[in-house]
């Protein structure tokens, strides 16, 4: 039987911050779309019918999904602008995850990083709610510390 006091609890996914080049901001509220996956392609041997050869081929990196309450910075709307102007500027960006005590436990570091997609927020009269911007960007992979 296991000893209980050696159990490791998981930590929470509500304490993180992105860094972008550096620059740590903390005013997420969301990051989604971290994720690799990696194609298999069949190959079919001659005379082996008990099985395909499953090999592994490219691997695929999601967009990752910022959103956040809008305030006055700019910033990320004007890296957003130079894409659409045809000049791309690729940052590295950090996702980091904090424990309760602020501790840095875990790092997905994003290579050359751009926007490719912002989306403004929802405007609802009759409803007291923060006004949400989205930003989508691509990558070429992650490594994660």
């Amino acid at each position: 039987m296991s000893d209980l006091g050696s159990r490791t609890d998981p930590y929470l996914s509500s304490t993180f911050f992105v860094e972008i080049d550096g620059i740590t901001h903390a005013g997420f509220t969301e990051c989604t779309g971290l994720q690799v996956v990696t194609d298999v392609f069949e190959y079919k041997e001659g005379g082996l019918n008990e099985y395909s050869h499953k090999l592994a081929g490219r691997n695929t990196y999601s967009n990752v999904v910022l959103k956040w309450g809008i305030v006055d910075d700019q910033s990320l709307w004007s890296w957003y602008q130079d894409v659409i102007r045809g000049k791309i500027q690729r940052k590295d960006i950090s996702i980091i995850l904090y424990d309760s005590e602020q501790t840095e436990v875990k790092r997905w570091n994003l290579r050359d990083a751009y926007p490719v997609k912002w989306v403004g927020p929802a405007f609802t009269s009759g409803q007291q709610q923060v006004g949400i911007e989205t930003l989508e960007i691509a990558y070429h992979g992650f490594e994660m510390q």
